[in-house]
């Protein structure tokens, strides 16, 4: 699955904490990592709550969330570059202070980094995904997951495309080629191929029907008239 990097620039007001968590919310349901929606919004709310008190409201910033190996990495990016975040020990029932002390309870790491102009503050959380050098299933699965991610994102190319770029021959070798690739992939994910298979087959068949039903209409006989 691709998990391309995002960012997004915001003015530090407490009314943008509640639009930036979901926001979060939305990416991470379509990176599939549900399980980190709670913590992820935690330390996006405690992030932004921390530039806004300490470098003041109204302050241009910027929200940058990527996958860093097996983390996910949440920046915000401000240009303070002197109000530096601290780790301090609150009281219990202290309404300041806690921000940091929170994200370093629920995050695995944390940190800031100064940048020519800006200061970026940053944490990571475990998601539990494979890295790519652990992937099981070999290169079948590598490359499954490359077409998954490309007809995801344009969908099958035209039938005359295919045509015009290769024979016929050489277009059904890499179809099975695909197909194998796939196979690879949902066994290596735990599914069953043959029941994918078969439901595939399902599907196409009902299309395949569906579509003869639209191309060749049952003809309308007309109704005789008696003299």
């Amino acid at each position: 699955m691709s998990r391309q990097p995002w960012d997004l620039t915001f003015v530090a007001d407490p009314e943008e904490v509640a639009a930036l968590r979901r926001l979060m919310r939305l990416h991470l349901g379509l990176w599939g990592l549900h399980e980190l929606v709670d913590e992820a919004q935690l330390c996006v709310s405690e992030l932004v709550s921390n530039v806004i008190t300490h470098v003041g409201h109204g302050t241009p910033a910027t929200l940058a969330v990527s996958v860093n190996g097996t983390r996910l990495r949440i920046e915000v990016h401000d240009p303070d570059t002197r109000a530096l975040p601290t780790l301090v020990t609150a009281e219990a029932d202290s309404e300041c202070g806690r921000g940091m002390a929170l994200v370093d309870a629920v995050a695995d790491g944390w940190g800031v980094l100064l940048r020519n102009g800006r200061k970026v503050t940053w944490c990571e959380l475990e998601t539990g995904i494979m890295a790519a050098s652990d992937h099981a299933g070999g290169p079948g699965v590598s490359r499954a997951e490359t077409l998954l991610d490309v007809y995801a994102t344009t969908k099958a190319p035209p039938v005359s495309t295919i045509g015009d770029r290769l024979s016929t021959i050489t277009a059904e070798e890499a179809v099975i080629g695909a197909i194998t690739d796939f196979l690879h992939w949902l066994r290596a994910h735990g599914k069953d191929p043959d029941e994918v298979l078969d439901h595939a087959q399902t599907r196409f068949e009902s299309q395949i029907r569906e579509t003869e039903v639209t191309t060749c209409p049952a003809r309308i006989r007309p109704v005789k008239r008696r003299s």
